[in-house]
C-alpha cells in the first residue's frame, strides 16, 4: 500500500502473474519486474481518502522535546494493564501521561485504516470515539465526501461500504511500535510505525490484498479525561527489504481476516 499524498495520488500494485491474482505470485525485492507492478492510479486505499478528509487540520500545541523531555522515546514494554474497549470497540480510558498518548496513538491508527471507516454507519461511531469533540462534524463531513458512492465503487464496494458477493474487503493496519515525538500535560505528538493489509480477497478481483508500510504521526489532545486525535499525517516506511514468501489464494486470504481477530494495543 501506498499512503495518498495531498494530490489524492496512490499506488496500485498489480499481479505479477495471470490468473489468480494471489496463487503461486511471488514477491522479490530484486527483481526487474517489481519496477512494472507499481503504477499511480486513484484506487484501491483509503489512505488518501483520510488524508483528504483530514486537511485543514489543526497543530498541536505538545512541547516538541522541551525541559527534561527526550525528543523522542522508543516504545518499550512497561506491564501496565492494557486499557479497556471503550465505544465501537475502539479502546479508550488511557493513562494521563505520555505511555497512555502511546497506547491511544497506536489503538486509533488501527482504528482509522480499517475497513470499517468506509462504511457510512460505522464511520460516524469512529469519529465520534476517536477525534476531539469540536473536529467531529466537520471531519465527519469530509470524510462523507472522501468516501463517496463514485470512491467506494472505485475499489470495488458498494455505498455501504460492502464488497461484491463472493468478494471481501481487507483493510487491517498492524503497529510495530510507537515514538513520542513532543509531549505536555494537554497535547502530545506521536508517531507509529505500521504495517498493513490491503486489498480484496476474491478471484476475479484486479486489487489484490497486498502489504505496505508506512508512519502516521498523530496530534493528540487531552479531552473530556481521554486522550483524543486533533489531527494526522501520514508518510510511507520505514519498510524492510520485501521477501520472498508465496503469496495466499483469495480463499485463504479472506479466510484468516474473518478467523484471525486484531489486537487491543497497550504500551
Amino acid at each position: 500500500m501506498s499512503l495518498g499524498d495531498d494530490t489524492g495520488r496512490t499506488r496500485t500494485r498489480l499481479p505479477e502473474a495471470s490468473g489468480d491474482p494471489y496463487g503461486g505470485a511471488r514477491r522479490n525485492g530484486r527483481s526487474s519486474s517489481r519496477s512494472l507492478v507499481t503504477v499511480v492510479g486513484v484506487v484501491v486505499l483509503l489512505i488518501a481518502a483520510i488524508a483528504f478528509a483530514n486537511r485543514g487540520g489543526g497543530d498541536s500545541d505538545a512541547e516538541e522535546g522541551g525541559g527534561d523531555s527526550p525528543k523522542a522515546a522508543a516504545t518499550a514494554p512497561t506491564g501496565e494493564k492494557p486499557v479497556s474497549a471503550g465505544a465501537s470497540g475502539i479502546p479508550a480510558g488511557f493513562a494521563h501521561d505520555r505511555q497512555g498518548a502511546e497506547s491511544a496513538a497506536a489503538n486509533y491508527s488501527v482504528a482509522l485504516v480499517s475497513a470499517d471507516i468506509l462504511k457510512p454507519d460505522r464511520r460516524a461511531e469512529i469519529v465520534r470515539q476517536v477525534f476531539v469533540a469540536d473536529k467531529q462534524t466537520s471531519l465527519e463531513n469530509r470524510f462523507d465526501k472522501a468516501y463517496s458512492k463514485e470512491f467506494l465503487s472505485t475499489i470495488g464496494l458498494d455505498e455501504n461500504g460492502n464488497a461484491a458477493p463472493g468478494e471481501t474487503y481487507v483493510s487491517r493496519t498492524m503497529p510495530i511500535g510507537t515514538k513520542v515525538i513532543g509531549y505536555s500535560d494537554t497535547n502530545a505528538t506521536v508517531d507509529v510505525w505500521c504495517s498493513g493489509v490491503f486489498g480484496t480477497a476474491g478471484e476475479k478481483t484486479t486489487n489484490p490484498v497486498t502489504s505496505d508500510w508506512f508512519t502516521m504521526t498523530l496530534q493528540l489532545r487531552w479531552a473530556d479525561g481521554d486522550w483524543k486525535v486533533d489531527s494526522f499525517a501520514q508518510k510511507d516506511g520505514p519498510a524492510p527489504v520485501p521477501g520472498d514468501d508465496k503469496a495466499s489464494t483469495a480463499e485463504e486470504m479472506a479466510k484468516a481476516v474473518q478467523e484471525y481477530g486484531g489486537f487491543t494495543y497497550a504500551r
